[in-house]
Order: structure tokens, then C-alpha cells, then sequence
């Protein structure tokens, strides 16, 4: 199999993508890399050159960039020659932490979507906390459609259960809604009707609506929702485990001697605290929906995150995930047809 990295994406790119390639190939045998980026600055950095092939990429897509404008300007660029690779298939996968809206951009204009499928969305794997028969779940969509529909949700929902079945191995995954409780009757009249609507998809585990509160519980094991709101969550999520993690050590720096003793005691709790709440130990952001993997990882990514998101594409690509979405969506065109219409 074959992946396509934009090498030049990213806070610590290229040293920390290369480095991170390095480590992935030697872990996955089977894997060959094309890697796009100026060639200057990325030729230095390959230590090792076995099955890692440089494709000169004479452009840049920045963090600065308008990511629509760029794709179509920028031709030359690390992002679309490497997404335009897998269109070509050249590869098989994209991968970037690069500008999210140029990668999103790329999926959809060069790699494609998936026919039948309206919108595709963003997913990420995020932890569950204390609960020894279960150690993450997925949330789609986390920010690829901020204006969502609920036609759009419902796809999500299946595309999530693919997901969690092939890359996290879950035999039946619970499917749940994010809402404002868990009756079923809770919600505005969209979350109503997206509830009534995967209640009645044949062969999805749909287990009703699930609160914010419970995700990190382990509420589901796939949670659907809209894009704002799922980004809102995510980011909210981020947010709450830093602040806990500054608050807990601006107290024991100012808890004298004692506490400085008693945290270097329980510093191997803190650091399991710690790695808990890193979801980035999971790899990175996939777009599902799409003709082939394309993921896209934090801009801060170093080599270990780089390293788990290219074993994270290498399980969607040997699980065969974006062809079982194919055939699941040419098999099932009438109903999806008619929920969509029923949805309007």
C-alpha cells in the first residue's frame, strides 16, 4: 500500500512529518511512502530512503491561505499534488497537518466523494475514561459542515458504524445522537427527526440520544451530530482537560514543600491523567465519505502522533473501509433516497 504525506503541513514540518514517516515505515513493512514537499528542505531530512520517495512540490498552502482559493491557485503545492496522487492512483491514502480547510478542500474536489453521499464528515477517535471493556469512541462530524442538515446526520451514522467496525474492531457499535437529553422526544424538531430516522435503519445499533456529559463514560460508541456542534464539543472537551490540568498544577506550586513532596509522589498519576486525555495517541481526523482515506492530523503534531495517524490509515486501508462504504451506499440507494426526501 501506498500513502501520500504532504510533508510540508503543519507547526514542526517538515523535520517532525519526516521523522514520523521514518518511525512508521520501519513499524509497517508494507506501507511505501510518496512524500511532497520542497525538495530543498525535505531531502536533508530523510536519514533513510527505503520505500520513502520524494515528489518535488514547489508550492505551499499556509495556515494563512483561503483553503478553496488555494487549491485551485496553488497547483504545484504539497496538499494538492498529493491528494491529486490518490485521485490518480498513485496512492492510496492522504495524509496532512496542514491548513484543515485545504485538506477538507482536496478530499472533496480532487480525491471526491462517494456517490450517494451527500456531505462527508470529519471524524475523530477520543477517549473513554475508566471503563476496562471499552477505551475510545468516534464523533462525526467534528467541523467539516457547519451548516448540517439532518439527511447529513443520518449518513454520518452509518458511516460511523463502518468505522468503528473496521478500525476500532467493534462487532455492534452503539450508535448514539448527541442531544439535550436522552428521551426521545428531546431536542428541536431536526433532532427529532434524525432520531426517528436511525431508528428505523435496519441493522444499525441506533441506542437513542446521549448527552455531553456521558461521552467521556463511554455513552456510545459512535456519537453523531452537526459539525458546529461537534466541533464546539471537541474544543470544549480540549479545553476542559487543559484548564484541569494548569489548575491542578498551579496548586501544588503554590502549595509550599508539602505539596511539591506529595505531587512528585503522584507524578505517575498525572501522567497517566495525562495520557488518558491525549487523543491524539489515536491518530488523526478522517474524512469519511470520500473515494479513499484522506486524514488529517493537529497542526502540532510531532513524530509519535505522526507515527499512530499513518497506523491509523494503514488499518483503513487494509480493512478495505472506504470500498465498504461504496458498496454499502450502491446497495442501499432507494432508501437513503427516501429517508432524505422524508428529512426535507
Amino acid at each position: 500500500m501506498k500513502i501520500a504525506v504532504d510533508a510540508m503541513g503543519g507547526d514542526y514540518a517538515p523535520a517532525e512529518i519526516i521523522k514520523g514517516i521514518e518511525q512508521a515505515r520501519d513499524a509497517y513493512p508494507d506501507i511505501e511512502f510518496l512524500v511532497f514537499g520542497q525538495e530543498d528542505k525535505v531531502q536533508p531530512l530523510i536519514q533513510n530512503d527505503t520505500r520513502i520517495t520524494l515528489v518535488p512540490a514547489s508550492e505551499v498552502i499556509t495556515m494563512e491561505d483561503e483553503p478553496v482559493r488555494a487549491i485551485r491557485r496553488k497547483k504545484q503545492s504539497s496538499i494538492v499534488l498529493a491528494a491529486t496522487a490518490v485521485k490518480e492512483g498513485q496512492a492510496d491514502a492522504f495524509f496532512s497537518a496542514g491548513n484543515s480547510g485545504a485538506v477538507l478542500a482536496a478530499g472533496l474536489l480532487i480525491v471526491g466523494r462517494i456517490k450517494g453521499i451527500d456531505r462527508p464528515g470529519l471524524t475523530t477517535t477520543l477517549p473513554v475514561l475508566r471503563k476496562p471493556d471499552q477505551s475510545s469512541f468516534v464523533m462525526l462530524d467534528v467541523g467539516a459542515n457547519a451548516d448540517t442538515k439532518p439527511f447529513n446526520v443520518v449518513q454520518y451514522a452509518v458511516m460511523g458504524q463502518y468505522y468503528a467496525q473496521s478500525v476500532m474492531h467493534v462487532d455492534q457499535p452503539r450508535v448514539g445522537l448527541l442531544n439535550n437529553g436522552t428521551e426521545a422526544d428531546k431536542g428541536d424538531k431536526a433532532h427529532q427527526a434524525i432520531y426517528q430516522a436511525l431508528s428505523g435503519i435496519d441493522g444499525l445499533n441506533f441506542i437513542g440520544n446521549v448527552e455531553s456529559r456521558e461521552l467521556l463514560n463511554g455513552a456510545a460508541d459512535v456519537v453523531v451530530t452537526d459539525g458546529f456542534t461537534g466541533n464546539a464539543t471537541l474544543k470544549a472537551i480540549e479545553g476542559t482537560a487543559l484548564s484541569m490540568l494548569k489548575l491542578i498544577k498551579g496548586e501544588i506550586m503554590s502549595g509550599g514543600l508539602g505539596g511539591k513532596i506529595g505531587a512528585s509522589l503522584l507524578k505517575p498519576v498525572f501522567k497517566n491523567v495525562q495520557s488518558a486525555m491525549d487523543y491524539s495517541q489515536y491518530g488523526g481526523a478522517v474524512l469519511l465519505g470520500l473515494k479513499a482515506p484522506v486524514v488529517k492530523t493537529h497542526g502540532s503534531s510531532k513524530a509519535p502522533t505522526i507515527k499512530n495517524t499513518i497506523g491509523q490509515i494503514h488499518e483503513l486501508i487494509q480493512t478495505h473501509s472506504a470500498e465498504q462504504l461504496v458498496s454499502y451506499f450502491d446497495q442501499h440507494t432507494d432508501e437513503m433516497a427516501a429517508l432524505k426526501e422524508s428529512l426535507k
